[in-house]
């Protein structure tokens, strides 16, 4: 591990300033889950760390319009527990108790998560099938991205060195509709996935009349399967056109080869387990 030196600001506008003033020379700690180990195995040597455990800005989680906003210094935890998020979005609560161990849930933060990239994190894919926004502050001042937009490759975002996440903003889940998330855990259940897909689907009258659904850990990026959504709106909901629909996707993955599975593995795995969470979400599990 380089030496490095380590700032905690008060303020966010402390902590801004201070990336403003370092650059790309900084790095952001929040819960400090993944940057301590980056740091340890010397994947990345900044001079300057700025710690945001004394900000006690950014951490509510409350909604409005619809919208429920979450601070980016909110813990996976406050999220996973939250009655707001359990009444409005319980994919998403859902979601974030599957990330890793409550240990890690009570020190990882959200904004860190979103800024992380990492493939294979739990929420991502739920994030994405909500249609949620990530807001992005630094000096210069805020501007609110896609989640979409967010990710970019393998532990890569489109944020500048210089922005912090403050907030999430997830529309609520569509009512009536049901939704799951589910994913293949080879090894144990506090380790990463080798696929994981959430869904949220309703059928009426024997059609789809909606469904959206999102993988992870399967591609440099959590990705959004609009290939099978397009296939199935409209159609009769029947086991046939699921299983149709699912193979679709494997055109569109793109795993790598690691100690959880074959890319080729991977690559089957994500329509058996596509297929099985919109049997779930769509009635015929």
């Amino acid at each position: 591990m380089n030496d490095f030196a380590f700032h905690a600001p008060e303020t966010l506008d402390e902590a801004l300033g201070l990336l403003a003033q370092h650059g790309a020379d900084a790095k952001v700690m929040a819960g400090g889950t993944s940057l301590t180990t980056l740091l340890k195995q010397s994947l990345i040597a900044p001079g300057h760390i700025v710690s945001l455990h004394r900000v006690r800005e950014c951490a509510a989680i409350e909604a409005s319009d619809g919208v429920i906003r979450i601070g980016g210094l909110a813990t996976q935890r406050d999220v996973e527990l939250s009655p707001v998020v359990k009444e409005r979005a319980p994919l998403l609560a859902e979601a974030y108790r599957r990330v890793a161990t409550v240990r890690i849930r009570n020190v990882a933060t959200v904004g860190g998560g979103v800024a992380q990239a990492d493939p294979a994190m739990d929420p991502p894919p739920s994030l994405l099938i909500l249609g949620a926004s990530v807001v992005a502050k630094s000096a210069r001042g805020e501007r609110v991205i896609p989640i979409g937009e967010v990710y970019a490759d393998y532990y890569e975002t489109t944020l500048e060195p210089d922005e912090i996440v403050t907030e999430l903003r997830v529309p609520a889940q569509p009512s009536g509709a049901a939704w799951t998330y589910i994913k293949y855990l080879p090894r144990t259940e506090d380790d990463y996935a080798t696929v994981s897909v959430a869904a949220i689907g309703r059928a009426e009258g024997g059609s789809v009349a909606d469904v959206r659904v999102a993988l992870g850990a399967v591609a440099p990026t959590a990705i959004r399967a609009s290939v099978v959504e397009d296939a199935l709106v409209g159609q009769p909901a029947t086991s046939d056109a699921l299983r149709e629909a699912s193979q679709a996707v494997s055109e569109i993955v793109d795993p790598t080869d690691d100690p959880r599975g074959s890319a080729w593995y991977k690559r089957d795995m994500s329509v058996v387990f596509t297929r099985r969470a919109l049997e779930q979400v769509l009635g015929l599990a």
